[in-house]
């Protein structure tokens, strides 16, 4: 039930993706990178349940230092994911097959120079070093100018941002690259990544529900996506994200492949058509970023406390970091994003206020009554 895919193939390292490769499955670290022994016991974990590929977190030459000794014996080929800081991709290159950066954060740095030019520096890099590159768009990270272009319509503006990216690598004669679109709505990653799959059927494609959130809905909200992709033909690679504690991450791996059986053996699962109706908790599976460990817990209390709320059509979105968590929780009703010591609490795009780990489900309560009020 898999159609040929007609993406070229590219090689990851020792891993090949793409064409009539089998479709990779991989995973990220969820622990904090600096954290050598925990990130590494985390990655031989990953490796073991059989991942094709495991990112890493890099957002310091802290961390930079502490991959290079997470890498060493390592036999899965590592990623990273460069985040702000491109210019973090010279001191991770040799330890890699595969940098990962994402347009919608090239703009933070060096606001002088072309996006061309930022982008030029990564493809001189990692030529140097044989690493792939992954073009990563992210709903909750749209380049400003896309935006501009593009008032109103999320999908055309990340679309747009991936397809003009992948001309600048094919500018610069680099064909080891992959793309992913993703967003946290299933029906927007099936729509974004179909149109892209239309105006670039050569290029290999990496599919992720990001922020899918906790099992099991985590699960359905990836598996409505990823069924309806790969029966298309359209995806190389693909990662399952979960909100699960770290020493489940594996779990990724087996429902990734799961899924992949089940498509290709004609299994669809059917999804209630209400299933979108009601409440909707957004929360992303935790990386290396993650500054409060704490945030799983309140990830899972989130869910608990709002039962009562199952009726009410209203998004509450908990993410895990500083890096993702304010832009990925301006289009919920309220957001929640994790620093070490607080959690800052916002409703839409305004901050209601930052709280302690022990205040912020009662602060959140608040605000969640006071919508369900303003909206019965």
């Amino acid at each position: 039930m898999i159609p040929a895919r007609k993406t070229r193939t590219i090689r990851i390292g020792p891993l090949r993706v793409g064409g009539e490769a089998p479709i990779a499955v991989q995973s990220m670290a969820a622990t904090r990178t600096q954290d050598i022994a925990a990130t590494r016991g985390q990655v031989e974990r990953l490796q073991a349940a059989g991942a094709d590929l495991v990112r890493v977190a890099i957002d310091s030459p802290k961390d930079a230092e502490a991959l290079k000794e997470i890498a060493e014996g390592i036999h899965v080929p590592l990623s990273v994911d460069l985040q702000e800081n491109y210019r973090m991709a010279e001191a991770v290159a040799p330890f890699v097959a595969k940098l990962r950066y994402n347009p919608g954060h090239l703009h933070h740095h060096e606001r002088t120079k072309s996006t061309e030019e930022k982008v030029a520096w990564i493809v001189d890099v990692a030529r140097r070093h044989d690493c792939a590159i992954r073009i990563g768009v992210n709903a909750g990270s749209i380049a400003p100018e896309y935006k501009e272009r593009y008032p109103g319509d999320n999908v055309g503006a990340i679309v747009a941002c991936a397809v003009e990216h992948c001309a600048l690598l094919d500018g610069m004669d680099f064909p080891d690259f992959v793309v992913s679109i993703k967003d946290s709505d299933p029906r927007l990653v099936i729509d974004a990544n179909t149109r892209f799959a239309e105006a670039r059927p050569d290029v290999p494609i990496h599919l992720g529900v990001t922020e899918a959130g906790m099992p099991p809905e985590g699960i359905i909200k990836t598996r409505i996506a990823f069924e309806q992709l790969l029966s298309r033909g359209i995806g190389d690679t693909l990662r399952v994200s979960l909100t699960v504690p770290f020493d489940d991450k594996g779990q990724e791996i087996e429902v990734g492949r799961q899924i992949i059986d089940d498509v290709s053996n004609g299994r669809f699962r059917s999804v209630p058509p209400n299933f979108f109706d009601g409440l909707n908790i957004i929360a992303c599976p935790s990386c290396s970023r993650v500054e409060n460990e704490k945030f799983i817990d309140l990830a899972e209390d989130v869910k608990r406390m709002t039962e009562d709320a199952k009726e009410h059509d209203i998004t509450i979105a908990v993410m895990g970091c500083r890096v993702n968590g304010p832009g990925e929780t301006d289009d919920a009703d309220l957001g929640l994003w994790c620093g070490p010591k607080t959690v800052n609490l916002k409703k839409g795009e305004a901050t209601v206020g930052a709280f302690g780990y022990d205040e912020i489900l009662g602060q959140m309560r608040v605000e969640l009554d006071r919508l369900i009020a303003e909206r019965t």
